[in-house]
């Protein structure tokens, strides 16, 4: 039973993850499009985006590789970076709207 909590959440974290990189990806694209101040700052945006995205990455990686009960101890540190780096995402969306 408790493996399967944590391959669904596990599940649901990596879903999250390839949604998040679909709207980088959106950004990465409309930074393209824009004049050269705007994609200085797209681009600052993005960088900054794909940072949390790695640690959010490294926290789920070391959270799969745990074994036991240990994920549950390393779930914190997940949710964590899941809620900042979706703030961040959230934030960039509406900033270059």
């Amino acid at each position: 039973m408790n493996e399967e909590k944590k391959e669904a959440y596990e599940q649901k974290m990596e879903a999250q993850l390839k949604e998040w990189d679909a709207k980088i990806q959106q950004l990465k694209a409309k930074a393209e499009q824009a004049s050269a101040e705007a994609r200085i700052e797209y681009n600052n945006q993005i960088e900054e985006l794909e940072g949390k995205r790695k640690t959010l990455k490294d926290r789920l990686e070391e959270m799969k590789a745990s074994g036991g009960d240990a994920w549950k101890d390393l779930k914190a540190g997940v949710e964590n970076a899941f809620s900042d780096l979706k703030i961040s995402v959230e934030s960039a969306i509406d900033r270059f709207k």
